[in-house]
């Protein structure tokens, strides 16, 4: 049991994915998580009224039961397979995550400041962070998932630029606008 529970090592992750991969290029699937929120309004009718949603969502069947499968995992490693796993960062990075008002940095699995305080500030930060998340995806195509890992892995030229700004927004916002939000 403590095989599950413990973080797995890249020789044994990266291989799973690789595989994972082979056989999607194999079958002529690509993968992305964002392609479901599509995936799902087609189904539920939102083709009548927008040419977007207009398509086959049942030739992404398997897609939908891949995004269920990922939600019920979460849901049994946090609940069953976790005993209050909290990352490991840098001594370097707590301190100065502490020094931003995060007191619970090293101490819990995400920042209980942003997460479990529900203030207007918090609020605002989440919601603003999701629009952008959702606009972002549908605005590159796809999502970090399907770009990092399907899109480069069918060597396609978008995702290598789509990845590149994925890489360069994170700098960002990690060393220039975290620190001016908090």
């Amino acid at each position: 049991m403590e095989f599950i529970t413990q973080p797995w090592p890249w020789y044994i992750g990266g291989p799973i994915i690789a595989i994972v991969m082979l056989l999607l290029i194999y079958f002529g699937k690509s993968f992305g998580f964002s392609s479901n929120f599509r995936t799902i309004c087609s189904a539920i009718g939102a083709g009548k009224s927008c040419d977007f949603f207009d398509f086959n969502w049942k030739a992404q069947k398997w897609n939908l039961l891949f995004l269920v499968g990922a939600v019920l995992g979460g849901y049994i490693s946090v609940h069953f397979l976790s005993e209050n796993q909290i990352p490991a960062i840098s001594d370097a990075t707590i301190a100065k995550l502490q020094t931003m008002g995060f007191e619970s940095a090293g101490k819990a699995y995400s920042p209980t400041e942003i997460f479990e305080t529900m203030s207007l500030k918090n609020i605002v930060l989440l919601l603003v962070g999701g629009l952008l998340v959702g606009f972002g995806t549908r605005y590159a195509g796809g999502c970090t998932s399907g770009h990092a890992i399907s899109g480069l892995s069918d060597l396609q030229m978008p995702s290598l630029i789509a990845v590149t700004g994925f890489f360069i927004g994170g700098l960002l916002m990690v060393h220039v606008l975290f620190p001016l939000i908090f």
